[in-house]
């Protein structure tokens, strides 16, 4: 069976990752529709354009190379090409350059093609304007409004920065890819997290892209002075977040699944003052799981746990639900695919889901897809240590091109 080469997607990843580096702290800065972002993607097109393939930047700033017959449906291969500020070289960028490197294999072994494969650098995926703008608009998952709304966190709308690059920012709409148009869609990406190196497993097949709600939630007590204010007579709103952080286990327990999660990520407390019993706190819970009716689960038990512990502490318990995403499940014709082409590789494998969002949860809705795992060291990810052994690189590559090909010949 052909193999690719990983010295040449080393070479790709680090000359990619000029674009945006800072030697200050070894960090890639590249977020969608920066100036760096751009000149990045001309860059990819430049090396799809010496391969011969046909190129072309959509509506929504995702880069696209064809190669192949041009009248049947693709088999989409690829990722995002933006970063989080201070990220690293492989998060994204590594679907995008072994896709490329699978090219240059099916020309060096002259393997006809039945089908076309295309391969996809998708815009904006790291949410600088609050979603991953490039695969929703080919999944056709974006509206007017939103696109004219959306901000960053500096307050700079999308549109505006899209118009700085020469883009119309309701273009994107037209970047919707008919189910008609592709026969698959294949992403590799490292697994931005610690379970396949624990597990000493090469690859990881992901069953689906976990589901997520996030909470704003606020305890409201009664701030008081701290020297004079009874323990027997607080208001601690403080009091009622440390109790429900220990309940959380609990929950899951009883609700959840060992692929469940729940994370206080953000609290801030109110007054403030080390003096000063808190009288407020207002806090993020983030939920996670697989199966919508556990998240569902998941929801209720934390509502009931803060509505009980508020009481326990004669505190108000209020929360609004900022977003409900439901998990998306992979095609079960493409896992068994990638399954099946690790065990012929004689790849170590673990059947998996992601805990963290891709572009192939919006690619499932148009097409079969799937999405492969390699390990990150230490679990490491956006961040400028994030860092996956090239061997690893090597074994999901090799099994990115065997799915590729056995998807685009008959």
């Amino acid at each position: 069976m052909p193999n690719i080469s990983v010295q040449r997607i080393e070479d790709d990843l680090l000359a990619l990752a000029k674009f945006g580096f800072n030697e200050a702290d070894k960090g890639i800065y590249r977020q969608g529709f920066t100036d760096i972002d751009m000149e990045a993607r001309a860059w990819v097109m430049k090396k799809m354009d010496g391969l011969g393939m046909t190129t072309r930047m959509d509506g929504a700033g995702n880069i696209i190379g064809r190669y192949g017959p041009a009248d049947k449906p693709a088999v989409m291969v690829g990722s995002h090409l933006d970063s989080v500020p201070a990220g690293g070289i492989f998060d994204g960028s590594l679907g995008v350059m072994a896709g490329i490197e699978c090219i240059r294999v099916i020309q060096e072994n002259d393997i006809k093609l039945d089908y076309p494969v295309e391969i996809v650098g998708t815009s904006e995926e790291e949410g600088r304007f609050g979603g991953m703008l490039g695969a929703q608009a080919l999944a056709g998952c974006l509206t007017p409004d939103w696109l004219d709304s959306a901000r960053d966190a500096g307050g700079v709308l999308l549109k505006d920065a899209m118009a700085a690059h020469g883009l119309n920012h309701l273009d994107a709409l037209h970047a919707y890819r008919d189910k008609s148009d592709l026969k698959a869609f294949i992403e590799l990406h490292v697994e931005q997290g610690p379970v396949l190196e624990a597990s000493d497993k090469s690859i990881g097949v992901v069953e689906g892209i976990s589901g997520v709600f996030k909470w704003m939630v606020r305890l409201i007590g009664k701030a008081d002075h701290a020297g004079t204010a009874p323990m027997d007579m607080r208001s601690d709103a403080f009091l009622g977040l440390a109790d429900f952080a220990h309940e959380i286990q609990r929950i899951i327990d009883e609700e959840g699944t060992d692929r469940s999660r729940i994370t206080i990520g953000h609290v801030e407390l109110k007054p403030g003052f080390p003096h000063t019993v808190p009288g407020e706190v207002d806090f993020t819970i983030v939920g996670r799981d697989l199966d919508a009716d556990v998240m569902k689960g998941l929801a209720n038990a934390c509502q009931r746990v803060l509505s009980a512990i508020a009481r326990k502490h004669r505190l108000k318990f209020e929360y609004e639900q900022m977003s409900w995403l439901e998990p998306q499940y992979c095609s079960e014709k493409i896992v068994d695919m990638i399954d099946a082409h690790a065990k012929k590789r004689g790849y170590s494998h673990l059947r998996m889901p992601s805990g963290a969002g891709h572009d192939v949860q919006f690619l499932a809705r148009v097409t079969h897809a799937g999405l492969i795992f390699v390990p990150s060291v230490n679990g490491v990810s956006h961040a400028p240590d994030e860092w996956t052994h090239w061997v690893d690189v090597e074994r999901g590559a090799n099994l990115l091109l065997d799915c590729v090909i056995d998807l685009a010949t008959d």
